[in-house]
């Protein structure tokens, strides 16, 4: 697994502790990972969630609310869950991270969310989610910003701030 890769080439860097993390679906599979790491008893000292989808569904109020004009629209969600998963296995947390049952042990969570992102009702229920099973959040809320607004470090200041402060809290958690 991903996680199981991490935790390997954190070895061969003399790290104690290996992370995970991605963007928009990158984000899904850096939660999903960490869940898997959990489970499998290897130690992770961080997830970087920025922008990740966690719901089964595109029915969040963020949804509705972006989903035109966005950079990322409510039919191109479709298209992508379209031909990611079939509707009968959208329910599975794998998909979903949302959705699964304990969240108790995962490792601590930075999360950089886009304000205009019809993603980010989903990212704010998952960081409560995680809150809840007593697992630490960071999370950080960047205002005006659309998805994948990370990748546009020229023309959006707020993709530097994201970055610098994904940073840190890696460095934190490692170093």
């Amino acid at each position: 697994t991903l996680a199981a890769v991490a935790a390997i080439h954190a070895r061969d860097l003399g790290w104690p502790l290996a992370c995970v993390g991605g963007d928009s679906a990158g984000g899904t599979l850096a939660a999903v990972a960490a869940i898997h790491a959990r489970d499998l008893g290897w130690p992770l000292a961080l997830q970087l969630l920025i922008t990740p989808s966690t719901t089964a569904h595109a029915d969040t109020p963020s949804h509705l609310s972006f989903a035109t004009g966005h950079l990322l629209e409510a039919e191109m969600i479709g298209w992508f869950f379209d031909h990611y998963i079939d509707k009968a296995h959208r329910t599975d947390w794998r998909f979903a991270p949302l959705l699964a049952e304990d969240l108790d042990g995962v490792a601590p969570a930075c999360f950089s969310l886009a304000e205009c992102d019809p993603l980010v009702d989903e990212g704010l229920a998952y960081a409560d989610r995680l809150r809840l099973a007593g697992v630490p959040v960071e999370l950080e809320l960047f205002k005006g910003v659309t998805h994948d607004f990370i990748k546009l470090g020229r023309a959006v200041p707020e993709a530097h701030k994201a970055q610098a402060a994904l940073a840190a809290s890696l460095h934190a958690a490692l170093f």
